[in-house]
């Protein structure tokens, strides 16, 4: 089971990097979303691949026409939360009213009920699982925000399940889609999306994939935009991640979807036997 992601934020959310924190700083960057959409619904249009598209609130309200062009095609809309921060370094209910905020904006422009979410970052880790209660009572009913291995941005390295199953919390269950990992010397790591597609070479990825019975690919639209600006306060191994790749990721993810059958999280969501699927207990 393979399935295509989206996180639809503009080249400038970079999270943890005091030049692009806030929309005070996001202000002063040009935009390049709408030819950066063109790029992915291009790649779309010519694999005829769905995808689930995790949108932020901030996108929707400055830019709509984008939501209805995502809605207008068919695809699947999910939230990122309203304006983009770590979880972690929020309260819980300014966390809920970024999210109340967020699902309201997507759904009276799309039209279409948000039933999915994705973390910034994948900011989901052991000191913030109040989350899910949270998400719970806005309706939200799957979660894609499980990162299974370390990373900066929190991760929950001590996840066990390598495919979708229950994530149980404090007498709540949400339906979990986490990103897949592999593993390599003893170490899990992860290939399928973001930095970490563009970093590797495409025989790599087609090999590791091959092996993997679950892919969760998780693409940004700054991912294609090999002429977006370089942000030069970011420390060198976080601007290595950051435009690693450009140039060649177009048709890197263009191989990969012809070189596999991809869906979006309501295709597997629908073929997945839930009755008989693992809970775990966080």
């Amino acid at each position: 089971m393979n399935i295509l992601t989206f996180d639809i934020e503009e080249w400038f959310h970079i999270l943890d990097n005091e030049s692009t924190k806030t929309a005070k700083e996001w202000q002063c960057y040009e935009p390049r979303i709408h030819d950066n959409m063109e790029r992915i619904f291009g790649i779309l249009d010519e694999t005829g691949v769905k995808a689930t598209f995790f949108c932020l609130g901030w996108i929707a309200e400055k830019y709509p026409d984008v939501i209805k062009t995502i809605a207008d095609k068919g695809y699947e809309i999910g939230t990122h939360t309203h304006m983009h921060q770590l979880i972690y370094e929020q309260h819980p209910n300014v966390f809920a009213n970024d999210m109340e905020r967020s699902i309201k904006t997507l759904e009276d422009i799309s039209g279409k009920k948000v039933r999915c979410f994705r973390a910034p970052g994948f900011s989901l880790c052991r000191d913030n699982l109040w989350v899910f209660d949270i998400l719970v009572n806005l309706g939200i009913t799957i979660d894609s925000s499980v990162f299974a291995a370390p990373r900066m941005h929190g991760g929950f390295s001590d996840y066990s399940c390598n495919a979708p199953a229950f994530i149980q919390y404090n007498g709540i269950r949400l339906k979990e889609f986490p990103v897949n990992r592999a593993k390599l010397a003893g170490k899990s790591f992860v290939y399928s999306g973001g930095g970490y597609f563009r970093l590797f070479p495409y025989f790599c990825i087609k090999s590791w994939a091959r092996k993997s019975p679950y892919i969760m690919a998780y693409m940004h639209p700054r991912d294609f935009d090999a002429k977006q600006p370089v942000f030069k306060d970011l420390p060198l191994s976080r601007k290595f991640k950051s435009y690693i790749g450009l140039s060649g990721a177009h048709k890197k993810l263009k191989k990969f979807l012809n070189d596999f059958e991809f869906t979006d999280i309501d295709g597997a969501d629908k073929i997945i036997d839930w009755e008989n699927a693992r809970v775990i207990t966080v």
